[in-house]
């Protein structure tokens, strides 16, 4: 992972200067009504600062997967009102991208106001991150400030190509997330434990090869942890599993072991008989799962040995619930976790997705030190990757 001093905001004079500021507010809409504003409300520290020393800020957000297509389904209208009430001031919507409405109102912008782009992914030139499109994007300011984390994982045109043409420094949520997560894989307070839960052992095998000489100890849960089970011999029933990534889990084990690395996977689980939430479920041990049930939570014994793992943590790392965490019958695990991480006093990161939004339904968001906002950007910040939205920036040398 390259140098992630990064200059930020405070690092330069934003008065009467024209800022494009690439945000996130990507959030869930229902009938032209959002329904959760976290992530609008995260860009406010940025948003005030950069309206309060002076500068015109000129937004820009991707919203849903209109394919490259003007489709007034995904229109920013709402969250141009949403952000309106949230700042106390007017915030200009432009018709358009890069277009003649977005240019003129970009042009007649003064220090103090904030307009909103439409839809960068009206363009599929977007996601390409054309150059064409980039330099138009940028032609429109003097610097650009990139505070989206949850999308710095994607080098597109409004996260990573604009840096190309304008002076290029992060906001206060992607400062924030660097300076946390990377102090944490940097320099943690041991003992460090990772909990990954999740699906399948694919999309976290970067993580664990990557963490596991960093750690002290590595929980595994979830779907994931089924074929860790069935690669040392156990009888897993129908529960899911990545038959191509047996070998692979074995080695992993082996690696921990070699790095007097504790290595913890379920020694018991509860299965249901069927993938929906109201099924016949039995608590059993991991070694003897019976056909017809599929494992979708950790056991009691398990939640003791995990949570035991947890408390007296120096640093805690989770990323991906243990179980399948919305259905009541299989959410026990998580809740479990969730609850030894608050109680542990541990530095606490929350690896964004499904995790997040678990930790926010149980009630025990304010007692993590850190909830990250993005779910498939973090995982490639613990995997060790180049974020490219971020490697853009300019170095605070």
């Amino acid at each position: 992972m390259k140098s992630l001093n990064k200059k930020t905001i405070k690092d330069i004079d934003v008065k009467d200067k024209k800022i494009l500021a690439r945000l996130d507010f990507n959030v869930p809409i229902v009938d032209g009504k959002i329904t959760d504003d976290k992530r609008i409300r995260e860009s406010l520290p940025t948003l005030n600062y950069l309206l309060d020393n002076g500068a015109a800020v000129i937004a820009c957000s991707h919203f849903g997967r209109p394919k490259g297509e003007f489709n007034p389904k995904f229109s920013l209208a709402p969250i141009a009102k949403r952000l309106s009430e949230l700042l106390g001031k007017t915030v200009i919507l432009a018709a358009d991208v890069i277009g003649d409405d977005a240019k003129s109102k970009a042009a007649a912008l003064k220090s103090g106001e904030i307009m909103l782009l439409e839809n960068v992914r009206f363009h599929k030139e977007e996601e390409k991150n054309d150059a064409d499109f980039s330099k138009e994007l940028a032609g429109m300011a003097d610097i650009y400030v990139n505070d989206a984390f949850g999308t710095s994982h994607r080098a597109h045109a409004s996260t990573a190509g604009v840096a190309d043409h304008l002076p290029a420094v992060c906001g206060f949520l992607i400062q924030k997330e660097i300076d946390i997560m990377g102090n944490a894989l940097e320099n943690p307070k041991r003992p460090f434990v990772v909990i990954l839960g999740g699906a399948k052992v694919s999309d976290k095998i970067g993580v664990i090869e990557n963490l596991i000489d960093k750690v002290d100890t590595i929980i595994i849960g979830g779907g994931m942890a089924y074929t860790f089970m069935k690669a040392q011999g156990y009888s897993i029933g129908d529960s899911i599993c990545e038959d191509d990534k047996l070998e692979f889990a074995l080695e992993l084990m082996k690696k921990a072991k070699d790095n007097n690395t504790n290595f913890l996977i379920p020694v018991d689980n509860k299965a249901g008989d069927e993938y929906k939430p109201d099924c016949n479920f039995i608590t059993v041990k991991s070694n003897s799962i019976p056909d017809g049930y599929s494992g979708y939570d950790i056991g009691p014994e398990t939640e003791e040995k995990f949570t035991a793992a947890i408390k007296g943590a120096g640093t805690v790392i989770w990323n991906g619930p243990v179980g399948v965490s919305e259905w009541e019958n299989f959410a026990a695990g998580t809740k479990a976790v969730a609850k030894a991480i608050a109680d542990s006093g541990a530095i606490s990161i929350i690896g964004g997705g499904d995790s997040a939004a678990a930790i926010e339904n149980l009630g025990f968001a304010d007692k993590m030190t850190h909830i990250s906002t993005g779910g498939g950007a973090s995982l490639e910040f613990l995997e060790g990757l180049e974020l490219p939205g971020i490697a853009a920036l300019d170095d605070d040398n």
